[in-house]
């Protein structure tokens, strides 16, 4: 079975479309192969900044000869169908064949497709592959009709057998496939052959370039950190400034410079950022100090003076760019030392969201609500609202016009540098996190109301206007703002009452909004509401908004609960209990009861609970009445059933006092202690006896087993 060799070469590929390069020529032409008959072994892609490459091993030398058979109309069809059954199989009358069918005779075509070899097929499938490669931006060049992300230069496509290799006949615009490839652009250009891929690994290996990108981006941290630990220093971790690296070259050669003594004085975010975003550079930290010091910077070749000129060169661009940063940070500074008035003002004139006002806007109603949400969450007031008020401000600096990606750290510095408290500096850096699922999450009080209160307001403010996210769409991450909600206050095990607290804000956002005059583009239903004096409508609209609200919390509630292996049944169970807008008590009860539910007593407590409940449910549909006028254990005439009256005692003794003291583990134990008595009494008692008086009574105890279970979980919604 012969193995597949194909190599894509040409002007260099962007690094960040590599990774999705290689999957694409991957399973594109794997798919095509085996759509078209043939099976291979194994398959593997890797990507170089000048060409993609795919490496298939064990593939079929031909697609099998088949045989198909297709009905066709009857023998004594009109000839119209006759001729249209003949046009689709190609075939003549002659070549048909008669047979019985359930309704009489039919045309019957056999259709012989005999198998191709594995090059012919090669060279249709990668040809269509190419020519529709899903690039997110291509490019015509010369003539042809061909689109590639850059020009592309030649194909490289071998069959390789214990006979030798042999090139698949491919023609595309003029490019015709062969067996030759280059190696570095500088250091070894020549044109060479290859007979197979671990030749060519091999060729390719000694003409400087390195195939594999993993291996490239192993060689680059690894010859990083030795030169920074060399020198006390520790390179700054950064996977994906190393995977884009690692895009960049094809013989990587790592080079560390020293920054200007002018710039060590900025931030090391700021020099982070600035060598990364413009330079591509790594950057090198004295760990006694965190200060950045140094910068890797990664060549694609080696050079008689060791890279000397190379620094010297990338030196002289780094210090343009920081100076640039130190310009940024001066005035930035004098700004924040003055107040930060300048930046309060220009606010003003920054669109938030067009039905939602200004930043200015939403920084006021964010330092409102910080307040009010600071005694739930163990914060000074005080302190909550300045930190909001000032939080958002450096939005309008000069080093966050430049590096967006840095609000909020600049906000640190800039409330420290106007003598703000350290708490208010703090959460400056931390009011936007989380900002994923596993980003860090802010535990010192202050931060948690500011942040809090800077997801509250976005979601409310685009829940009062109707623009929520629907399917995978939510392009004001509204998704990724209620999470942060949720593991605000989960991690920091806060009570909040949500809905209580979002029915609020929508309220006071609402007479906020319909009451600005200057503002006639607030004219949603809520707004309108207030402003016709309909307080019914305004009221019962804030609360149907705060379902709504509510629902999608609980929604992203559960894709949380379910990463961390809470069954979905078992969240459904606690959701419908009440106070379930507090996330905490929420959790817990749904965690205890999971736990519960992964013990054969558990398990079984359902089993026994639902044929209780079923058996209620049926007779009091039958009746017409609700058994839930107490059981009396003098009509108990059977032991499991007295015994089943002392164990609902013991379990609402033991139940009640654990429920009130939300000690979920211990309500549950006594709820799960339940197992053996209900099972005995289903073991030993028919529920629905001839005596009425004693039926009555045994439907009452398992009206009893019910609201006890009830009590703790709607086990209604347990499967099985």
């Amino acid at each position: 079975m012969p193995d597949l060799l194909i190599e894509l070469f040409s002007e260099e590929i962007p690094a960040r479309m590599q990774a999705g390069a290689r999957e694409a020529l991957r399973q594109r032409v794997t798919d095509g192969l085996v759509e078209a008959g043939l099976s291979y072994a194994h398959a593997r892609a890797w990507s170089t900044p000048r060409r993609l490459v795919l490496a298939i091993e064990g593939l079929s030398a031909r697609s099998p000869d088949l045989k198909e058979e297709r009905k066709g109309p009857r023998v004594d069809a009109p000839e119209k169908a006759l001729e249209g059954f003949l046009r689709s199989t190609g075939l003549t009358k002659e070549q048909l064949e008669a047979r019985d069918d359930k309704k009489g005779q039919v045309w019957i075509a056999v259709i012989d497709k005999p198998g191709r070899d594995a090059a012919e097929i090669v060279a249709e499938v990668l040809e269509g592959v190419i020519r529709s490669f899903p690039w997110p931006k291509s490019m015509r060049w010369g003539a042809g009709s061909l689109r590639w992300v850059r020009p592309l230069q030649s194909i490289l496509c071998l069959l390789t057998t214990e006979a030798g290799a042999k090139v698949v006949p491919l023609d595309i615009d003029g490019i015709r496939a062969g067996d030759t490839t280059r190696g570095h652009r500088f250091m070894a250009p020549e044109p060479f052959r290859v007979t197979g891929f671990e030749d060519y690994a091999v060729r390719l290996k000694r003409a400087r370039v390195m195939l594999d990108q993993d291996e490239r981006a192993e060689q680059i941290w690894h010859d990083a950190t030795n030169a920074a630990f060399a020198q006390g220093l520790e390179v700054v971790e950064d996977k994906g400034l190393l995977t884009e690296v690692a895009g960049l070259v094809e013989w990587p050669v790592v080079l560390m410079g020293a920054i200007g003594e002018a710039f060590l004085d900025l931030p090391p975010e700021v020099l982070q950022t600035s060598m990364k975003e413009h330079q591509k550079f790594f950057s090198v930290k004295d760990p006694k100090t965190g200060r950045i010091v140094r910068f890797v910077t990664v060549a694609n070749r080696e050079t008689a003076d060791n890279g000397e000129t190379i620094l010297k060169g990338n030196g002289k661009v780094l210090s343009a760019r920081l100076s640039d940063a130190a310009f940024f940070w001066g005035n930035d500074l004098a700004v924040a030392k003055a107040g930060m008035e300048d930046w309060r003002d220009a606010l003003t004139h920054v669109t938030f969201q067009s039905a939602l006002g200004s930043q200015a806007d939403r920084i006021a109603r964010i330092a409102a609500l910080a307040r009010e949400i600071a005694p739930m969450v163990g914060a000074d007031p005080d302190l909550a609202e300045q930190a909001a008020k000032v939080a958002k401000l450096d939005l309008a600096s000069q080093m966050v016009y430049e590096f967006p990606e840095l609000q909020g750290l600049m906000g640190r510095y800039y409330a420290a540098a106007a003598g703000l408290p350290a708490e208010v500096a703090e959460a400056c850096a931390l009011h936007y996190k989380p900002l994923g699922p596993s980003d860090e999450v802010p535990t010192a009080p202050v931060s948690v109301a500011v942040a809090l209160a800077d997801k509250l307001d976005t979601l409310t403010g685009f829940w009062a206007i109707d623009e929520t996210p629907t399917g995978s769409k939510d392009p004001f991450a509204l998704r990724r703002a209620a999470l942060g909600v949720i593991r605000l206050v989960l991690e920091n095990g806060l009570r909040v009452a949500l809905n209580t607290t979002v029915t609020a804000i929508f309220q006071a956002r609402m007479i906020m909004e319909a009451t600005d005059q200057e503002r006639p583009e607030f004219q949603s239903a809520l707004f309108a509401a207030l402003l016709n004096k309909n307080k019914g409508d305004f009221f019962g609209l804030a609360q149907a908004k705060s379902a709504d609200l509510l629902s999608f919390f609980h929604d992203r509630l559960k894709v949380h609960l379910r990463a961390e292996g809470i069954r979905h049944d078992v969240i459904d169970a606690c959701l419908a209990m009440p106070c379930n807008d507090d996330l905490t008590l929420l959790v817990n009860r749904a965690q205890s009861l999971n736990a519960v539910l992964t013990t054969e007593d558990g398990e079984n407590l359902v089993q026994g609970f639902k044929r209780a409940n079923n058996i209620l449910t049926q007779a009091e549909e039958k009746d017409g009445v609700e058994y839930s006028f107490g059981a009396d254990r003098k009509f108990a005439d059977d032991p499991a059933e007295a015994a089943l009256f002392d164990a609902l005692d013991a379990a609402e003794a033991a139940i009640g006092p654990a429920m009130e003291a939300e000690d979920f583990a211990k309500a549950m134990a006594a709820m799960a202690a339940l197992r053996a008595p209900i099972d005995a009494f289903f073991e030993a008692v028919q529920v629905n006896s001839d005596n009425e008086i004693i039926r009555r009574n045994r439907l009452n105890l398992l009206h009893r087993i019910r609201a006890t279970c009830g009590s703790v979980a709607d086990l209604t919604r347990i499967d099985g």
